[in-house]
C-alpha cells in the first residue's frame, strides 16, 4: 500500500477518537461529584474559624519536641479578660528621712577603751557597741556628792536611831527633832543629785548600783538603740547594720560625739517621679487609696521582683528644672542573706537604697479584651504576628495592636484569633528567625519585640 495515501486517513481516525472520549470524559457523574466535593470542602474550609493554612515555609513551621524546647516555648491560651491602661514612670529606692539612720552618740566625756562591731556588721537591739572610761570632771563631781550625801544620810539613820533608843527623859525631843529636819535637808539633795546624774546620761541601774556598792561609775558601756517601729511582719526581727563607724580605741569623746551611724532599712521609700500631666491621676490613686504596680529594674530589665503599693504622699513642690514631682510609697524589705563571720553577723536585704523602680500608675479600664504576654508579639516593619498553634504546626497569624506595655499586649478582636486559641508566649521571635532561614528570605535585623 502506497503511504502517502494511507497516513491522512490514519491522521483523521485518530483525532475523531480523542474527541469522543473527552465528550465522555466529560460528562462523566464521577468528575461532577469529584468538582462539587472539592466547592464543598471549600465552603467548610472559609467558614470554619482557623482553616488549614497552607503550611508553606514562609507563613508556617513545624518544631520538634526537641527545638521547642530549644527555643523556650510556652504555650499561652488566649482569653477575654479585664484590661488597666497604664502609663509608666520612673522611681528609685530612698532611705526614709529620720528613720533609716540613727546616729549614736557619746552620752558624756570619755575616752574609748573597746569598740565591739565592725563596719556592715549587723546588730541588733540592747547590743554593746562602745565601752567608755569616764573622764567629764561634772560627772566625776556630781558622782562623788552623791556618794557622799549617801554617806552622810547613812551616818544621819544610825544617830537618829541612837537616840531614839535612849530614855525620853534623858535625852531632850527638840534634839531628835533637829536630827529629822537635818535628814529631810540630805534626802532634798540626794534627789536633785539623782537628778543630774541621770542628765549626764547615767541610766537608773546605773545611779543605784554608785548608791548601793558605795562606788563611783568608772565607765560605761554604749548600746545599740530599741526599734521606734514594729517590722517583725517583714522580717521577723529588727536588725540594724553600721553604715559608718568613725571611732576607734583609745580616742577621747566629747559628750554628744557621734560615736557610729546605724542603717535602719526594715523600711524604705519608692521615689517615684511623675510629669505635670500624671499629677491628677495620682491625686485620684491617693484619694482611692488605690495600690500601684512598682517593678524592680536591673540593666534596664523588669524583674520578677513585683510590688503593689500604696501611695503615701505626694510633694508638694515641682523641680523648676525638670518640671516634675516625686510622690512616695512605702516599701516594706526583708532579709535575704544572714550570715555569720568571726562572731560578727552580716545580712544583705531584699532592697537597697539607689535601685531603680519602675510604677505602673492605672489610668483607665476596660473588659473583654484579648490580652497576650508582651513576648508572643513579634514586630516586622510595621507588621505585628503571633505563632498560632495549628496541630503540630505553627501559623504565623498577623495581628493589629490597640496598646502595649512592657508586660502585656492588647489585641483587636477583629478575628484574627478567637478566645481558646493557643499562641507561642515565649519563643515567638526564636521561631520567627527560624521560619526566615527554612524559606530562605532575609532576616530583619530590627524585627522581634518593642518594648
Amino acid at each position: 500500500m502506497d503511504c502517502k495515501k494511507v497516513c491522512p486517513i490514519h491522521f483523521w481516525s485518530l483525532l475523531v477518537a480523542g474527541l469522543v472520549l473527552f465528550v465522555a470524559g466529560c460528562g462523566s457523574p464521577r468528575a461532577g461529584e469529584d468538582r462539587a466535593a472539592s466547592d464543598h470542602g471549600s465552603a467548610e474550609h472559609g467558614a470554619s474559624d482557623h482553616a488549614h493554612a497552607d503550611h508553606s515555609p514562609a507563613t508556617s513551621i513545624k518544631l520538634s519536641d526537641k527545638a521547642l524546647q530549644n527555643v523556650g516555648f510556652s504555650p499561652y491560651t488566649v482569653k477575654l479578660v479585664p484590661y488597666t491602661k497604664n502609663t509608666t514612670v520612673p522611681a528609685m529606692v530612698v532611705e526614709r528621712p529620720g528613720c533609716s539612720q540613727l546616729d549614736v552618740t557619746a552620752p558624756m566625756t570619755g575616752v574609748v577603751t573597746r569598740v565591739y562591731p565592725i563596719e556592715g556588721q549587723a546588730v541588733a537591739a540592747n547590743q554593746p557597741l562602745f565601752d567608755l572610761r569616764l573622764t567629764h570632771e561634772d560627772l566625776v563631781a556630781s558622782q562623788r556628792s552623791f556618794l557622799r550625801s549617801v554617806e552622810e544620810l547613812d551616818i544621819l539613820e544610825r544617830e537618829l536611831a541612837r537616840l531614839k533608843s535612849i530614855s525620853e527623859g534623858i535625852i531632850a525631843g527638840k534634839i531628835i527633832l533637829d536630827r529629822e529636819y537635818e535628814r529631810q535637808k540630805i534626802q532634798a539633795a540626794l534627789h536633785s543629785q539623782r537628778e543630774a546624774l541621770l542628765l549626764h546620761g547615767l541610766s537608773e541601774e546605773q545611779v543605784d548600783a554608785i548608791r548601793d556598792n558605795r562606788k563611783l561609775l568608772k565607765g560605761l558601756t554604749v548600746y545599740a538603740p530599741k526599734a521606734t517601729e514594729n517590722c517583725t511582719e517583714a522580717v521577723g526581727e529588727h536588725p540594724f547594720t553600721v553604715q559608718s563607724l568613725p571611732i576607734k580605741p583609745g580616742e577621747h569623746v566629747d559628750a554628744g560625739q557621734s560615736l557610729c551611724i546605724l542603717g535602719d532599712h526594715c523600711r524604705l521609700y519608692v521615689q517615684g517621679k511623675a510629669f505635670e500631666e500624671d499629677a491628677a491621676e495620682l491625686n485620684r490613686a491617693t484619694k482611692e487609696n488605690r495600690r500601684v504596680t512598682a517593678a524592680l529594674l536591673s540593666e534596664g530589665d523588669r524583674q520578677a521582683a513585683e510590688e503593689e503599693l500604696q501611695i503615701l504622699y505626694l510633694s508638694d513642690s515641682v523641680d523648676p528644672a525638670t518640671r516634675a514631682f516625686h510622690f512616695y510609697m512605702e516599701l516594706p524589705n526583708k532579709i535575704i542573706r544572714d550570715q555569720q563571720r568571726d562572731k560578727h553577723r552580716f545580712i544583705g536585704w531584699k532592697y537597697k537604697p539607689g535601685q531603680r523602680f519602675e510604677v505602673q500608675l492605672p489610668l483607665e479600664q476596660s473588659s473583654d479584651q484579648l490580652v497576650l504576654p508582651v513576648d508572643a508579639v513579634v514586630q516586622e516593619g510595621a507588621e505585628r504576628f503571633v505563632f498560632r498553634q495549628n496541630g503540630d504546626q505553627f501559623d504565623r497569624v498577623e495581628v493589629h495592636v490597640k496598646n502595649r506595655d512592657r508586660q502585656r499586649v492588647v489585641i483587636a478582636n477583629d478575628g484574627s484569633l478567637y478566645p481558646g486559641d493557643i499562641v507561642a508566649a515565649k519563643g515567638a521571635y526564636q521561631m520567627y528567625l527560624a521560619m526566615k532561614n527554612k524559606a530562605g528570605g532575609p532576616i530583619d535585623p530590627h524585627a522581634g519585640h518593642s518594648h
